[in-house]
């Protein structure tokens, strides 16, 4: 897709940088005295600040979300305009969130064209805590965000949600005012819907030759019918979305939580927690053995908790067959997605509710996510390699 102009320029910050521009120009022609009006102590971080550093935090990713709904209000200017002063973006961070911004519109464009959109947003964001050292500040923040699917279709579900951990970085000039030069998403695959960034990639894992392969699903629309017959196999489907959509932002304490632990995070523990609570069965064995599959809170097969050891089990085990289109999918099944197509699958996300007009809609973790349907996942990642699997 040809590049957009950007359609939302910081006037303000054009304006601040050339105004910063001519007073340092001006301050070499004053006695050398005149410098000292600067402080060289070190910034105090009260309440107050922290409090602006959290509603910079909530108008940052407001933005980015509002981005995502159809006609938002044209002519509204980004929240983080309004913030100068004491705390503010930096120039550089302002320009990022430009770009950020025009993605993201784009993302709604290709969505809409797959036949989705929001009505609605809300993004509330709560600091989690603050580490000062010197002229620096990390502050932690949890997004959680709320969208309402507009009824394109007619029979989509009310909202679709997640929550989202960041960290942002100021730092404090001179004068002891602070700008907000750095976020970077810590949850382990940075897969929520406003998040412009590519998401990160798991170490490619090879397997030999005695491992099965899943075949690539296709992603177009009409799918060829695929009934999944809810009822048989022995297996609960309902149970297996309900476990789902209970625990996909309160974790199970009766399982370890693995976000934040290593690449992959917790979203295939996450999946086989809910396929245990909808039938399948332990295979206790070594906890290398990719025929094998176990968890509880003490001990995990590789198979429980690895995104390609899952799906070698699944296979291996026909617990599982390969659907040909992930518009196939139903309640119950699982997608899994290599975004860098380097043969090694990155993420596990399950089916808790299929549309009666056929879009499947997944909850995951890692980012912890409710029902985001198939097409945005599509619209998020058109150049990623999909695995659909019949449960």
């Amino acid at each position: 897709m040809k590049s957009r102009k950007s359609s939302r320029t910081r006037r303000r910050v054009t304006i601040l940088t050339a105004a910063a521009a001519s007073v340092v120009a001006g301050a070499a022609l004053l006695p050398s005295w005149s410098a000292g009006a600067s402080t060289t102590a070190e910034p105090e971080v009260d309440a107050r600040t922290k409090a602006t550093f959290q509603r910079l935090a909530d108008a940052v990713f407001t933005d980015r979300t509002n981005s995502l709904v159809d006609e938002p209000g044209k002519g509204k200017k980004p929240l983080t305009d309004g913030f100068s002063g004491e705390v503010a973006l930096s120039s550089g961070t302002a320009r990022t969130e430009d770009s950020a911004l025009d993605k993201l519109g784009d993302r709604k464009d290709r969505l809409a064209r797959l036949g989705e959109k929001y009505s609605a947003a809300s993004t509330s964001v709560t600091l989690d805590r603050t580490r000062v050292s010197g002229r620096k500040a990390v502050v932690a923040v949890t997004e959680t965000t709320t969208l309402t699917y507009e009824k394109v279709r007619g029979d989509e579900p009310r909202t679709t949600g997640f929550q989202a951990h960041h960290e942002l970085t100021f730092r404090a000039d001179r004068r002891g005012d602070w700008r907000l030069t750095g976020i970077r998403g810590t949850d382990e695959s940075q897969l929520a819907v406003n998040q412009p960034a590519k998401p990160m990639v798991a170490a490619t894992t090879t397997a030999d030759d005695t491992m099965p392969s899943a075949p690539r699903a296709a992603v177009t629309r009409p799918a060829p019918s695929a009934p999944k017959d809810l009822t048989a196999g022995g297996y609960d489907y309902k149970a297996m979305a309900a476990y789902a959509e209970k625990h996909w932002s309160a974790y199970n304490p009766a399982y370890p939580d693995f976000n934040g632990q290593g690449a992959g995070g917790d979203c295939t523990n996450f999946v086989s927690q809910s396929l245990k609570a909808g039938g399948w069965k332990h295979v206790p064995g070594y906890v290398y053995d990719y025929t094998k599959w176990f968890g509880t809170a003490d001990i995990q097969s590789h198979s429980f908790i690895g995104v390609n050891e899952w799906s070698w089990f699944a296979l291996n085990s026909k617990r599982v067959t390969s659907l040909a289109n992930v518009y196939q999918m139903d309640v119950g099944d699982v997608l899994q997605v290599d975004f860098d197509k380097d043969g090694s699958k990155d993420h596990t996300m399950i089916v808790t509710y299929r549309s009666p007009q056929g879009v499947p809609y997944l909850t995951y973790h890692s980012t912890n996510t409710y029902r985001r349907s198939v097409a945005s996942i599509i619209a998020s990642y058109p150049d990623a390699a999909y695995y659909a699997y019949r449960t």
